[in-house]
């Protein structure tokens, strides 16, 4: 008899809330007696429970929350069955908290066993706020982060993306609460981001790239803060563009940097 698994066996990295699964299969006998034991981290005594279960094309066949560590489970004749561990992170994980679990097998005496590791990582969600109030919906989030329970561990309000912002923490139910009494905050996004989705926004990017002569621009800091304006040369060695007050009773060109003006969408 043997136990092994069908795919990867390496730690998975596991978000809040979130479970994750790894497939085996047991060979020989007709019926075997699964053992299960779950080893938590990095500090046992102060960890939130975690969620195991085993179980066939059928359905879950043991679960955490019963009363015994073990179960059985018929084989067909060929003694050949196809099972999966899953293993769910609670939402009130801390990052890097782990679970590790073994899998014992045993058919008419013979033992054989696996072992599989979860390991609690942040998530990324996206928040969608009032256009043009990015900012300040971030900023007031971040007022509140390290408010009770520090949940939120960064937040992002790319430039160039109007109407979104990024925040990364451990358990989204308590982000969600953090966004309730902020005015210009929306709803989240259903789903999750990933770092490779957002990698682009972590570049830094020149303030001139977009705009071209003739764009029309808004003016968002500075004297003329509100003001439209038609751009009229570009200086991207400075950052700088020459702009014409759309407005303005004399048509007098202003140089101003790139980075305070906002391309007005035709």
């Amino acid at each position: 008899m043997s136990i092994a698994f069908t795919g990867d066996d390496e730690p998975k990295d596991v978000r809040a809330g979130v479970a994750v699964k790894w497939p085996f299969r047991v060979n020989g006998g007709r019926e075997v007696k699964f053992r299960v034991g779950t080893v938590t981290g990095p500090d046992a005594d102060d960890a939130p429970e975690w969620a195991v279960a085993i179980c066939d094309h059928n359905g879950e066949i043991w679960n955490s929350y019963l009363h015994t560590d073990t179960c059985e489970a018929e084989l067909p004749a060929s003694g050949a069955k196809d099972f999966y561990l899953e293993v769910t992170c609670p939402k009130g994980a801390r990052y890097g908290e782990f679970a590790e679990v073994t899998v014992e097998a045993n058919t008419d005496g013979n033992i054989d066993s696996v072992t599989a590791k979860a390991v609690a990582v942040q998530s990324i969600v996206v928040l969608k706020t009032q256009m043009d109030q990015e900012r300040s919906v971030a900023d007031s989030l971040a007022a509140k982060a390290d408010l009770g329970d520090k949940d939120i561990y960064a937040i992002l309000s790319p430039a160039s993306l109007r109407g979104y912002i990024f925040v990364e923490g451990m358990n989204t139910d308590r982000m969600r609460e953090k966004t309730r009494d902020i005015r210009k905050a929306r709803s989240f996004v259903d789903g999750e981001s990933s770092i490779e989705e957002i990698g682009h926004y972590l570049q830094p990017l020149s303030p001139v790239v977009g705009l071209a002569e003739d764009d029309l621009v808004e003016l968002v800091s500075g004297p003329f803060k509100g003001e439209m304006a038609k751009v009229q040369q570009i200086e991207a060695d400075k950052e700088e563009i020459k702009v014409l007050l759309v407005g303005a009773m004399v048509p007098i060109p202003i140089t101003v940097k790139a980075d305070s003006v906002r391309k007005k969408e035709n």
